[in-house]
């Protein structure tokens, strides 16, 4: 049985699935950089990569940058997400 969570609505979210980042939870030893990263995930529609133990969904953004493609990976908690009908 595939891991699931659920969205802020209740909506039962499972590995796949796209959702909308509605927050992210940063740490205050984050640089310049890696903050503005994480905020600019807010708004954005990300497929669902991962369910952890304690229900939360990780998803990842590819960003563009000046070395290369970075990739910033967080985990939504349900009050963070909200599922996108496919």
């Amino acid at each position: 049985m595939p891991a699931t969570t659920l969205d802020r609505t209740g909506q039962t979210v499972t590995i796949g699935d796209t959702v909308r980042v509605l927050s992210v939870t940063t740490d205050r030893d984050m640089d310049e950089d890696q903050l503005e990263m994480f905020m600019d995930m807010v708004g954005s529609r990300c497929e669902v990569e991962r369910i952890d133990d304690d229900g939360a969904a990780w998803v990842a953004v590819w960003w563009n940058g000046d070395e290369g493609t970075i990739t910033t990976l967080v985990g939504l908690d349900p009050d963070q997400m909200e599922k996108v009908a496919g």
